[in-house]
């Protein structure tokens, strides 16, 4: 096809709303073609992580032998064709006779990655990479990482929908705020498969289950706990509405500009719907302001935290400084004032892993081909998350290991009696 093919046929689809940036033809995937000098690549895999990713993380293995004709006349032609005619009699039978069932797409933009912010789609795809490779150490569940040459909510959301007949579930990952909520809620209203974006509801499932146990710890109910989220992005609103969710009534959100509350200018859909539901004391001044005397300090800013404003906190605090690689405040500092603290680092005792959760919840929705993740799945996989760590309960032993091997049963088998509880399984 001609240059002017290409752009008459790009411009032809709603699929062309692709990209922040101007795209040349022919198009540019961003994967370098021309080989790198291996003294050069030597020179990298000096370092072990370099080393390891060489080659990449992932590769796709066969469930079936083909030693002779006779297997290849069964998995290929003419066997394949009875099979395929069967799915377009009976679309359902996909689920027995395809990998479907067990198979999640890993999709991001690279708009959001990590601490490193837009890097795009290319650079993003270690990570993607990593994130399926979890899904299969950790729970079984087979992973297929797309990273996305578009930036456009429109365009994400066609793209991952027309994807989307391949996959059991869609795991949304690095997508930045606050389009990454149009674009799960977008979804979850195309789809009968679980969308799931990740850096909301995994960071929001296991900071609850760290929670109720720090409350366990220092006998509290959740419901007499006055919290602070410092972050209002894609974590702290997902762990927001999961403490709400969970019975926590008093919570004060703030973000780059200060807290969150009704009638303050600017603020967007998702920040002005957060308002309604939090901060009902009308706190109006800083993060450290509103840390006078309250219980829990959650920070998913980056931003930083006095001393001073942590001692100011009730007895028997708990402090989640979850922002990596530097925590709002150091954890030593902190515990010189709380009860507990927890970070997302693994230097330091109780982290905050994404990968005590996603893993099991989506081997839990797969089981039962459940047709969506609700609140309620969520809430259950953070108790039974809370649960494992059971009569061990420590101030430096909230929240179990993700070497635990009782942590991925734990969360699939509640994330499965609850998908059936709530009416979306399928099996």
């Amino acid at each position: 096809m001609t240059d002017e093919g290409i752009l008459a046929a790009t411009e032809a689809s709603p699929l062309a709303l692709v990209r922040r940036r101007s795209l040349p033809l022919p198009i540019n995937t961003g994967v370098v073609v021309a080989a790198t000098p291996a003294s050069s690549l030597d020179a990298l895999d000096a370092d072990p992580a370099f080393a390891l990713h060489r080659g990449g993380k992932l590769e796709v293995r066969s469930t079936v032998p083909v030693r002779d004709a006779d297997d290849l006349s069964l998995a290929y032609t003419p066997g394949v064709a009875r099979v395929c005619t069967a799915i377009a009699d009976n679309p359902a039978l996909a689920g027995d006779y395809t990998w479907v069932p067990n198979v999640v797409a890993v999709v991001s933009d690279g708009t959001a990655v990590l601490g490193l912010g837009d890097i795009g789609p290319s650079a993003a795809m270690p990570v993607m990479e990593g994130k399926a490779l979890l899904f299969k150490e950790f729970a079984g569940v087979d992973a297929v990482p797309i990273c996305l040459d578009c930036t456009d909510v429109d365009a994400l959301v066609e793209t991952v929908a027309r994807l989307a007949p391949s996959f059991g579930g869609i795991n949304l990952e690095d997508i930045s705020a606050p389009r990454c909520f149009e674009v799960e809620d977008r979804l979850r209203d195309l789809l009968d498969i679980p969308v799931f974006h990740d850096d909301q509801h995994g960071t929001a499932i296991v900071v609850l289950a760290a929670l109720k146990n720090a409350a366990r710890l220092t006998g509290r109910a959740l419901g007499d706990l006055r919290a602070v989220v410092a972050g209002a992005g894609a974590s702290g609103v997902a762990v927001t509405k999961i403490l709400l969710e969970a019975g926590i009534g008093d919570i004060a959100v703030a973000d780059s500009k200060g807290m969150i509350y009704e009638g303050r200018e600017g603020l967007n859909p998702v920040k002005e719907a957060l308002a309604r539901r939090t901060n009902r004391a009308g706190h109006a001044g800083s993060t450290e302001d509103a840390l006078a005397g309250a219980d829990v300090f959650i920070g998913l800013s980056g931003s930083t935290v006095s001393e001073q404003a942590i001692a100011s906190m009730a007895p028997e605090a708990v402090v989640f400084a979850l922002s990596n690689p530097t925590p709002e405040v150091e954890p030593d500092v902190a515990a010189k004032h709380v009860a507990v603290v927890a970070t997302g680092r693994s230097d330091h005792p109780n982290q905050i892993n994404n990968v005590l959760a996603f893993p099991g919840v989506f081997r839990g929705a797969l089981d039962v081909r459940a047709t969506t993740i609700t609140e309620n799945m969520k809430v259950a996989a953070a108790t039974a998350l809370a649960a494992v760590v059971g009569d061990d309960l420590a101030a430096t032993y909230v929240i179990p290991s993700p070497f635990d091997d009782r942590v991925a049963p734990a969360v699939t088998a509640a994330v499965a009696a609850q998908a059936r509880a709530d009416g979306v399984a399928r099996a």
